[in-house]
C-alpha cells in the first residue's frame, strides 16, 4: 500500500511586500514600539504607574518596551543572523508576527485602560497616540513576510499560526552542545520563568497584571512558533537531573525575591494547588478515571492535621509532631481512598464520574453536621476548628520571621519552603510511578481496560492503587494547607466554587496543563490559582473573562500546555507528515 505525500506550497504573505521591505518594517517597528514606551501617555498621574513622564518608562509602558525588543529580536532573526538562528529552528517569521500583534494588543490594552479609567481618550497625550502608532507598524511589516510554518505556508486549519501553537515535528536536532553550555541554558530558562512568574506574581494592579498576561500569551505563541520550545527539550531531555534541581531551586528562590509575605502568600498556595493537581494527574491523566470529588482528599489531610496538631478546639486531645501529622493525614486520606475505591471502581465513564461527585459532596456535607448539635463534635461544623498551631521544624517555628544573612523570610516564605519539600515528594512520586511497570499498566487501562484485561492486567487493583496513591498525595497537602490557612472549614471542599481549590478547578488544571505529564499539572494549576486571584478587580465578570480564557486555550491547545506526544497525535493526527509506508516499511498502527 502505498501513500500520497503532500506537495508543499510556496510561502505566501497576507500583504505581498518585498522581503527586504518586510524585514525592514518589522525589526524597525519592534525598536519605535520600545521607543514608544519611553514617551508620556497620559496628562496626570491619577492612573496607576504614573504614566506622564518622558524618558523614563513606567507601570504598563514596561509591557510596551518588552514587547517591542522581542518584536525587534525576532524581527533580526528574519536575516538569517548566524548567532539568532539557534533561537528560530522553525523559522523567524510566524513567531515575528505573533510577536508584533502582541506588541499591538498590550499597547492598545494600555491606552484603553487608560481612556475607561480616567473618563475618555481625550486623557491621553499626543505620546500616547503616538505610541499607538508606532505599535501598527511592526504588525504590517510582519504581515508582509512569508508564513515558514511546518506544511510550508497556509493549512486547511487556519495557516502558519495555527500549527505553530503545538510543538514543532518537523524541527532537525540541533547540533550537540558542550555540556556546560546546556547547563548554562538551562539555567536561562529556569531563571527567565522565574522572573516572568515573580512578576507576574507581584503586579499591584489589575491592568496591569491583565496586560501582563497578554504579553505573555503572545510571547509563549511566539517562542513555540520559532520552534525554541523543542530545542530546548531536546536539553532538558540530555540534562533531566540538572533542570529537575534546578527547577526547584529556582521555585526556592522565589521567597528571596520578596519584600513581603504579601505576594509569598499567594505562591503557598499555588504549590499547594499544584500539588494536589498533580496527585489527580496519576488518578485522570495516567489511569483515565474521572474524579469530580478529588478535593474531599485534600479535605481529609487537612482536618486530620488539624485534629491531631494541638488545636485548641480539637476534638482529639493528642498532639502529634508535624511529620507524625503529615504522615496521619496522608494515611487517612489513603483509607478514605480505597473505602470510596473498593465498592466503586468496578464501575466506569460517568457512573463513577457520578459516584465520586457524590462522595466530594458527602464530605462536605458531613462535616458540615459534625457540629454537636446535627451530629458528634468532631469537625467544628460550618465553624471548622480554628486556632491551628504553626508547624515547628527542628526547633525553627515556620510562624516566626528568621533572618538569613540580608534576608528575611516570613511566615509564609517558611510554609513556601515546606511546602516545596512536599512538592518535591510527589513529584518523585508520580515520575517514578509513571515510568514503572504499574504506571505502563496504568496507561493501558486509560487507553482501552477490556484490551488490558485480556492481556493480563488486573484492572480493578491497579485502578484502586492509583485512586489510594492519588488520595494520599492530596492528603499531604492537606497538611500544609491546614497551617497555612489557621483554620479548616468544609466551604473550599466543594465541587465548584469562585475560587480554588475544588474538584472543578482541579480538574481543569490537570487537563489544561496536560494530563500524563509532570509538569502539566503543575503549570495549570499556577495559572488557574494565579488569573483568579489577579482578576478580583472584574468583580461579577470575573468567572466570564476566566471562562473564556479557558474556552480559547482549549479551543487552540485542546492536548493541554505541556502535552505528551501522544497527546499532540491524538488531537493533530490528521496534521501529521504523512509516511510513504512502502518505503518506511512501517504502517501507521505498527508503529
Amino acid at each position: 500500500m502505498t501513500t500520497t505525500t503532500q506537495t508543499p506550497t510556496a510561502p505566501t504573505a497576507v500583504l505581498p511586500t518585498p522581503l527586504a521591505a518586510a524585514r525592514a518594517l518589522t525589526t524597525g517597528g519592534g525598536v519605535l514600539t520600545a521607543v514608544g514606551a519611553f514617551l508620556a501617555w497620559t496628562w496626570t498621574p491619577d492612573f496607576p504607574g504614573d504614566l506622564t513622564y518622558y524618558g523614563s518608562p513606567a507601570g504598563l509602558q514596561w509591557l510596551t518596551l518588552t514587547a517591542g525588543l522581542l518584536t525587534a529580536l525576532f524581527g533580526l532573526a528574519t536575516y538569517g543572523i548566524r548567532g539568532l538562528r539557534w533561537l528560530t529552528p522553525a523559522g523567524a517569521n510566524a513567531a515575528a508576527l505573533l510577536m508584533a500583534i502582541g506588541g499591538l494588543a498590550t499597547t492598545w490594552y494600555s491606552l484603553g485602560s487608560i481612556a475607561i479609567e480616567l473618563g475618555g481618550f481625550a486623557n491621553l497625550v499626543a505620546g500616547g497616540w503616538i505610541a499607538g502608532l508606532l505599535a501598527l507598524i511592526p504588525v504590517i511589516g510582519a504581515l508582509g513576510l512569508p508564513y515558514d510554518g511546518d506544511t510550508g505556508g497556509i493549512t486547511r486549519r487556519g495557516g502558519a499560526l495555527w500549527s505553530s501553537i503545538r510543538n514543532r515535528p518537523d524541527i532537525k536536532p540541533a547540533k550537540a552542545l558542550p555540556a556546560y553550555a546546556d547547563i548554562l541554558i538551562v539555567a536561562a530558562a529556569l531563571a527567565a520563568g522565574l522572573f516572568v512568574f515573580t512578576y507576574g506574581v507581584d503586579t499591584a494592579y489589575g491592568e496591569l497584571f491583565v496586560d501582563f498576561l497578554i504579553l505573555v500569551i503572545f510571547a509563549v505563541w511566539g517562542i513555540f512558533a520559532s520552534g525554541l520550545t523543542a530545542r530546548l527539550s531536546e536539553i532538558t531531555a540530555r540534562r533531566r537531573a540538572i533542570t529537575s534541581i534546578g527547577a526547584f531551586a529556582a521555585a526556592a528562590a522565589f521567597p528571596f525575591t520578596q519584600n513581603s509575605d504579601e505576594y509569598t502568600s499567594i505562591g503557598v498556595n499555588v504549590l499547594i494547588f499544584a500539588t494536589v493537581a498533580l496527585g489527580l494527574n496519576i488518578v485522570v491523566g495516567l489511569t483515565g478515571l474521572l474524579d469530580l470529588g478529588y478535593v474531599a482528599f485534600l479535605g481529609v489531610g487537612a482536618y486530620t492535621a488539624a485534629l491531631v496538631s494541638g488545636a485548641a478546639t480539637s476534638s482529639v486531645h493528642v498532639v502529634f509532631p508535624w511529620w507524625a501529622a503529615a504522615l496521619a493525614g496522608a494515611a487517612a486520606s489513603l483509607v478514605f481512598g480505597v473505602l470510596i475505591g473498593a465498592p466503586t471502581l468496578r464501575l466506569r465513564g460517568d457512573y463513577l464520574a457520578i459516584v465520586t461527585l457524590g462522595f466530594g459532596e458527602i464530605f462536605r456535607i458531613v462535616v458540615n453536621n459534625l457540629d454537636g448539635t446535627s451530629g458528634p463534635n468532631v469537625t467544628g461544623g460550618p465553624n471548622g476548628i480554628p486556632n491551628i498551631p504553626d508547624i515547628s521544624v527542628f526547633g525553627f517555628n515556620l510562624g516566626d520571621p528568621h533572618t538569613f544573612g540580608s534576608f528575611t523570610l516570613g511566615r509564609f516564605s517558611n510554609y513556601f519552603l515546606l511546602m516545596l519539600v512536599f512538592t518535591a515528594i510527589v513529584v518523585l512520586v508520580f515520575s517514578r510511578a509513571g515510568n514503572s511497570r504499574i504506571g505502563r499498566a496504568w496507561i493501558a487501562i486509560r487507553e482501552d481496560e477490556t484490551a488490558a484485561t485480556a492481556m493480563g492486567i488486573n484492572g480493578f487493583r491497579l485502578k484502586l492503587l492509583a485512586f489510594a496513591l492519588g488520595a494520599s498525595l492530596a492528603g499531604l497537602a492537606g497538611i500544609v494547607q491546614a497551617h497555612v490557612a489557621f483554620s479548616v472549614v468544609p466551604d473550599p471542599y466543594q465541587f465548584a466554587g469562585s475560587v480554588p481549590p475544588n474538584s472543578a478547578f482541579l480538574l481543569a488544571a490537570v487537563v489544561l496543563g496536560g494530563m500524563g505529564t509532570v509538569s502539566g499539572p503543575l503549570v495549570g494549576a499556577s495559572m488557574l490559582y494565579l488569573i483568579p486571584a489577579k482578576l478580583q478587580f472584574l468583580n461579577d465578570y470575573q468567572l466570564l473573562a476566566f471562562g473564556l480564557t479557558l474556552i480559547l486555550l482549549m479551543r487552540f491547545r485542546p492536548e493541554g500546555l505541556i502535552a505528551s506526544r501522544r497527546r499532540q497525535l491524538e488531537f493533530h493526527e490528521a496534521e501529521e507528515p504523512v509516511i510513504d509506508t512502502e518505503t518506511a516499511g512501517l504502517s501507521k498502527a505498527g508503529a
